[in-house]
């Protein structure tokens, strides 16, 4: 080890001339959940982040892509693909796969009608229902905890 390794090793910033050496980035969680929230996050992004003034209405970032005729629907349509995607990694069943497709290309097939298409894009929101079907697909069969308590409260008064 010369000296500039030696200096990276203890924190020092490494010598510009010695070369470089990537650090690796730690794994990435893999885990159910971590899963879940990043596509939580994707659909939020994809459908909800932005609040129109005036209106309160939100739209995503799918809606403002969506502008850009043919073009802005695909690119939509296969981003949306990617949730999808992770939903047949994650192991959800057939029938679910089949239904979060159908969502995204209804929401593609109705997007390319120039205006309309655009209105029902910023309405429909394919990437949250589908991300919200996919969670309760896995807490139902176990693979995540539940985000909610199922049931009915009862106030003991004593």
């Amino acid at each position: 080890m010369d000296v500039s390794q030696a200096a990276f090793h203890r924190g020092a910033a490494p010598d510009p001339r010695a070369g470089t050496r990537a650090r690796p980035h730690p794994p990435a969680d893999t885990s159910p959940e971590a899963s879940l929230a990043r596509l939580e996050t994707l659909a939020h992004i994809l459908d909800t982040a932005f609040l129109i003034p005036g209106i309160n209405r939100r739209v995503g970032l799918e809606a403002v892509i969506g502008l850009v005729p043919v073009v802005g629907d695909i690119a939509g349509a296969v981003i949306s693909s990617y949730i999808v995607y992770e939903a047949k990694r994650l192991g959800a069943p057939r029938w679910l796969i089949a239904r979060m497709a159908l969502n995204v290309a209804f929401d593609g097939a109705v997007g390319i009608v120039p205006l309309a298409g655009d209105l029902f894009d910023a309405a429909f929101k394919a990437n949250r229902r589908n991300v919200r079907l996919l969670r309760r697909w896995m807490e139902r069969s176990g693979t995540v905890r539940p985000s909610e308590i199922e049931g009915t409260a009862v106030r003991l008064d004593g």
